[in-house]
């Protein structure tokens, strides 16, 4: 291990005590589950003295600190990942040799953290990576949710949901902090109290529920750099156990009331909220979490700083999307209500410290909170929101003397709702998003009156994501092989070194290389297919892969059709030479997400017709991988050939997984949308598929119609049979109403939605004809391995390394540290 206190004896004696004392065992009686318990305590220990020396590092040179607030930190396991950021895989992995134990079989034992869903979680768990390894002072703030999302099961075709209890053999990797616990208040009234010495006016909440906030702190280690930075995730516990008088009076339901309440707000990310309960309950998650993050936050600054004007010198707040943008008022609130301070001083602050990063396009994904339940359940944050509001308008009218139709497009709260999204512009210093197209969207579209009144906000900072993860971990061959072809491991920290990989594009030994270890990464996901799916796909065949949430806006109901569009082409031309392809998905749908089950229930009834036809000799697989995840798509990522991007153009925001595959050499299959522009800027145009709507004409077809699917429907017959084949039981046993609502929502206005919302029929015939030049491409065996190469070497841009050192440079102003052991 990098680490002088560790060696290679003391760490083998360590995991044998381990074993011992935590299950009275010896290593060979010890089950996988306790081994890999054993040997993280043992990893964690080594990480503990680094974790102390780097809070000693930050306690002297007392560096700006940045809070990176999020609902999701989609994290992946842990163990695999430490051990190379502490550049100790290859000396444990020996270690575990000599001891008898496989370090791959471990690592298969440790639960993904169940604290994401998708790429918002995944993207702030890249940036803690980056911000350690980079040597950033940096708390993630989060909440430990006991089951997470959900663990997906695919039954009969159909996605169940099932509780994730990642918990339940407990997490080495984390600590308990007690000692820092905070107080978290809902609902009641305020009480004004006024007084005559000071003439100042005091708000008090009383007849209000509480939890208890209690943190737990979760290692986040630099590479090669002994810096550990900290990921503070809440737990909730009640305050006091049981409130006895009520239970001696037999009013069970009291008695547990307290216990309940902690319980439901840490038990699930994301609740369903299509109904009243689930708003209340996810709003309550939102509040919990930010409440007790900056509490600790501000606590933390106070010991060592009395001026709390100078705050925002020593400490920023990044507001990771609108979840959590409740932060500025409760900022607000802390500084008015528990501190003292007037409320032009208290404003000053606030809008020095937070930071709002806008992760999406989609309107109906800016939170937006009835103000009855957010007044009623955050009562004395609701009076800060309204005051801010007030201000706010004034300053509207100002700038805009009588125009009433700005005021009613930027208010805070309008309509009967409380709007984050606002909130977070209004009083945030910084407004960026996530893609140069999607924060030219932002400006010039969804935000434009905000940005035309404050442009200075705006900024554009393109997402990345870490290759020590993506590609040291998860793609080991490869990354061995970059080692050897560009002569240094620097990679790992500076991707841009990526480049000199282009120097081999026209080397045919280094590319059969190079396509070589793309067959072996094949052969590890199929025979994980095997043993997870039963069913067997050819590591020959194109794998086309598209792994990402199901959304419809992502159109993976574009991939399927044309699926069995192409099955429609192999039985009608069975003398056609077709070139075997396995196409290859994986998603969640949101539980409460009616169509889009749907179109996971479409995808795997396709998959058991096509994989059963015999006649088609295996030309065509069509696989759906169940419980998509961090360890999974490590795999996925590594074996794919094609990368699926085939969002509707100006809705993805940015996208992550096109940068993952990228960094693994699968071109991209993909529409000008989120950074697909800037991957396509990189590699070149002939190094990618890209097909349909521009951004600007899909604009355009919203903003002003044109758009019929009805003349596609009726002018392509082949489109109109694959159309129909949804509604004449081909894939449903006969059941012509199985897939009725996919079937309208192609054709028909539904819901005061347009007919094909999302341009599936306008765009199919581009994407099949891209689907035709990827099959031409792959035939030609040297042209293709050119291809995936050179996305490998073209990469460089999207290392999450430099987003941070971006956000830093122009958002956050940060010291690098060091920490000296």
């Amino acid at each position: 291990m990098y680490n002088p206190r560790f060696d290679k004896q003391t760490f083998k004696r360590e995991v044998t005590e381990n074993v011992k004392t935590l299950f009275r065992k010896t290593i060979e009686e010890a089950t996988p589950q306790q081994l890999y318990q054993a040997v993280s305590y043992a990893v964690k220990e080594a990480i503990i003295d680094d974790w102390i020396a780097t809070q000693e590092t930050y306690d002297k040179e007392d560096p700006k600190v940045v809070y990176y607030i999020s609902m999701e930190f989609l994290m992946g396991r842990a163990l695999g990942n430490n051990l190379i950021n502490m550049t100790a895989y290859k000396e444990v992995k020996e270690a575990l040799d000599e001891l008898g134990i496989d370090l791959n079989l471990i690592e298969d034992q440790e639960p993904d953290p169940a604290l994401g869903n998708g790429g918002l979680g995944r993207l702030a768990a890249c940036f803690l990576d980056s911000l350690a390894t980079l040597g950033y002072a940096a708390y993630g703030c989060g909440i430990r949710y006991r089951y997470g999302m959900f663990k997906q099961k695919i039954e009969n075709g159909y996605q169940v949901e099932k509780p994730d209890n990642w918990l339940k053999d407990g997490n080495p990797f984390e600590l308990r902090r007690p000692e820092y616990a905070k107080e978290v208040r809902f609902g009641g009234n305020i009480r004004v109290e006024y007084d005559d010495r000071t003439g100042k006016t005091h708000f008090v909440q009383e007849n209000y529920e509480s939890v208890l906030a209690i943190p737990y702190d979760y290692p986040i280690v630099g590479y090669n750099n002994h810096v550990v930075n900290t990921l503070r995730i809440w737990d909730a516990e009640p305050i006091v156990d049981f409130q006895l008088n009520a239970f001696d009076r037999g009013d069970y339901h009291k008695a547990v009331e307290q216990q309940n309440l902690a319980k439901t707000i840490v038990e699930v990310l994301y609740p369903n909220d299509n109904h009243y309960a689930g708003k209340e309950l996810r709003l309550k998650q939102q509040y919990f979490f930010v409440s007790a993050s900056l509490q600790a936050a501000v606590a933390k600054y106070k010991r060592r700083h009395d001026d709390l004007m100078k705050l925002p010198e020593k400490m920023t707040i990044q507001m990771n999307d609108t979840h959590p943008t409740v932060a500025v008022a409760e900022l607000m609130r802390i500084l008015l209500d528990e501190e003292d301070l007037g409320w032009n001083e208290a404003w000053e602050i606030t809008t020095k410290t937070c930071a709002y990063t806008n992760h999406t396009i989609m309107a109906e994904a800016l939170e937006k909170w009835p103000v009855d339940l957010f007044s009623r359940l955050l009562p004395r944050v609701y009076q800060i929101i309204q005051e801010i509001d007030r201000r706010f308008i004034l300053k509207i009218q100002e700038q805009y003397p009588g125009n009433e139709e700005k005021i009613r497009k930027m208010a805070i709260i309008r309509d009967g709702q409380v709007k984050m999204a606002h909130l977070a512009i209004v009083a945030g210093y910084s407004v960026n998003g996530v893609a140069r197209l999607h924060t030219e969207i932002l400006k010039n579209q969804e935000l434009k009156d905000f940005y035309q009144m404050m442009p200075q906000k705006f900024n554009n900072k393109t997402n990345g994501i870490t290759q020590r993860r993506f590609l040291m971990h998860g793609n080991p061959l490869l990354a061995q092989w970059v080692t050897e072809k560009i002569g240094t491991k620097d990679w790992a920290t500076d991707l841009s070194l990526m480049s000199g990989l282009k120097k081999w594009a026209d080397d045919k030994e280094a590319l059969k290389e190079f396509m070589d270890i793309k067959y072996r990464n094949k052969e590890r996901l199929a025979k994980y297919i095997l043993e997870h799916n039963g069913i067997e796909v050819d590591p020959r065949s194109i794998f086309d892969v598209q792994v990402k949430r199901l959304h419809e806006y992502k159109r993976q109901l574009l991939n399927i059709l044309h699926v069995m569009y192409l099955y429609n082409q192999i039985k009608e031309h069975p003398e056609r030479s077709f070139y075997p392809r396995t196409f290859i998905f994986g998603a969640k749908a949101s539980a409460g997400y009616i169509r889009a089950k749907q179109i996971i229930k479409l995808i795997n009834s396709v998959a058991d017709v096509v994989n059963n036809d015999r006649s088609i000799n295996g030309k065509l697989k069509v696989v759906f991988i169940e419980d998509y995840r961090v360890s999974n798509a490590e795999m996925i990522f590594a074996a794919a050939d094609v990368s699926e991007q085939i969002s509707t153009a100006s809705k993805e925001a940015s996208g992550t997984g096109n940068m993952k595959f990228m960094l693994n050499g699968a071109p991209t299959l993909g529409t000008m949308d989120g950074a697909n522009v800037e991957i396509v800027e990189e590699v070149g145009i002939e190094n990618a598929f890209i097909f349909g709507l521009s951004s600007d004409e899909v604009i355009n077809f919203e903003n002003h119609g044109g758009y019929d699917p009805y003349e596609i429907y009726n002018n392509d017959p082949e489109v109109r049979r694959v159309v129909e084949q949804l509604v004449d039981g081909t894939y449903s046993h006969g059941d012509s109403e199985m897939y009725r609502d996919l079937y309208n929502s192609l054709l028909k206005p539904i819901g005061g939605n347009r007919a094909d919302m999302y341009f599936i029929l306008k765009d199919f015939r581009s994407y099949a004809e891209a689907q035709t030049r990827v099959e031409a491409a792959y035939r030609d065996r040297d042209r293709w391995a050119k291809m995936a190469l050179l996305n490998t070497a073209c990469c460089g841009k999207f290392s999450s390394d430099r987003t941070i050192q971006e956000y830093v440079d122009d958002i956050w102003h940060l010291d690098a540290v060091t920490v000296e052991v």
